[in-house]
């Protein structure tokens, strides 16, 4: 039996929805800012624990877009609410899909760049992940380099997204925080 009001309807999001969503948002935030920190870090013993942690953010960050698209299949969100111009409403599918996109593409380069360097990857200090390269210098500054990229281009879409949501006057937002109907 499903609660009412988890599941997404026609017209609104269901609860669990959102908090995948915002759940993923807050955890994209934190995994940009703490990644550009310890971009600028010199690594040393004494700050390794913050490399762990952005890999296991990244990470769980996968864990949950497999989750979220596994939830869609199995409730699908309602519509786009049509509003502006035919070009407004193709920005918003090519953002959503470039987001999707990207939130597989840069936990994996990181994922990928991080074997290669021949450490472990340990999610939270205590699951230890399959190694998915080998070990090479070549392959840890290639995929590393496209981690960086990656996230630059994921900032901008970031950015755009919250642009997109922040300046529809059409209920798309409310409709997110508060599941309820767009009008």
């Amino acid at each position: 039996m499903t609660l009412p009001g988890f599941r997404n309807s026609g017209q609104s999001f269901g609860l669990v929805t959102r908090l995948i969503h915002w759940a993923m948002a807050l955890g994209v935030i934190g995994a940009l800012a703490l990644g550009s920190y310890i971009a600028r870090m010199k690594v040393d013993l004494s700050n390794l624990w913050l490399f762990g942690l952005h890999k296991s953010i990244g990470l769980t960050l996968f864990a949950l877009l497999a989750l979220r698209l596994l939830w869609h299949a199995l409730s699908p969100p309602p519509a786009p609410i049509a509003s502006g111009t035919a070009w407004h409403g193709a920005l918003a599918r090519l953002t959503h899909r470039a987001l999707y996109l990207l939130l597989v593409a840069v936990p994996l380069t990181g994922w990928i760049a991080s074997a290669a360097s021949g450490l472990d990857v340990v999610l939270f200090g205590r699951w230890t992940l399959p190694r998915i390269a080998p070990v090479s210098e070549a392959w840890q500054d290639g995929f590393f380099a496209a981690h960086g990229v990656l996230t630059k281009v994921l900032i901008g879409l970031v950015l755009l997204h919250v642009a997109g949501a922040l300046r529809r006057r059409d209920g798309t937002l409310r409709r997110m925080v508060w599941g309820g109907s767009a009008r």
